[in-house]
């Protein structure tokens, strides 16, 4: 199954949450409380399955990844000592494109994404364009002096300034640059992602 492309608010819409693929308001935008559909659907309690699945489903959208590529980083966490959720968790945080994405250097996934293919990010002062490069602890992401005055890297960078920072980065938007400091904890990420659900689906 290839990445996703398609109408983003009826992803939104589907799972009833806001999975980081809007800039503005997507609440007001995308009505993600209401079902796709012109009269949406109706309410009814899905199986066990179904909730894993859309578990599953949500989580590949919000990061963006294919099937294949999900599946595989599950596959890495198990073989990893450790509590598997978080260490899926963690290996998604921890992908350059979700990085930048989380510094403030793009607005969404996917214009983070856009931004390393098109080589406008370096680490420790080399370019890489690889999105699924792994950020390692330490590392320094900086954004190149030519795309620093973008527009939309320049309109991220003002909207990140009202953001809460994360403990487990260093970010200074002013040099355009931060430092991967750690791996962050289950406590540091959203508490509406059910990485639980995501085990359970693949374990059968």
């Amino acid at each position: 199954m290839s990445r996703y492309i398609g109408a983003t608010c009826r992803i939104s819409r589907r799972y009833k949450q806001d999975l980081d693929f809007k800039t503005r308001d997507i609440e007001s935008k995308c009505r993600f409380s209401s079902a796709p559909g012109q009269h949406g659907q109706k309410k009814r309690k899905g199986s066990d399955y179904a909730q894993q699945l859309a578990a599953k489903q949500m989580l590949r959208f919000k990061y963006g990844l294919t099937e294949r590529t999900f599946r595989n980083l599950y596959q890495e966490a198990t073989r990893v000592k450790g509590v598997t959720g978080t260490l899926l968790l963690q290996f998604l945080e921890s992908r350059l494109d979700n990085i930048v994405y989380r510094m403030g250097f793009a607005p969404t996934r996917r214009q983070a994404r856009q931004s390393v293919s098109h080589r406008h990010i370096m680490v420790n002062g080399r370019c890489v364009n690889i999105p699924s490069y792994r950020v390692k602890v330490g590392d320094v992401i900086s954004v190149k002096a030519k795309a620093q005055q973008h527009v939309r890297v320049l309109e991220s960078i003002q909207n990140a300034e009202s953001r809460e920072s994360s403990d487990w980065m260093e970010v200074n938007l002013k040099d355009f640059s931060g430092v991967f400091k750690r791996l962050p904890e289950r406590s540091d990420l959203p508490s509406d992602i059910n990485e639980q659900l995501v085990i359970e689906f693949y374990s059968k």
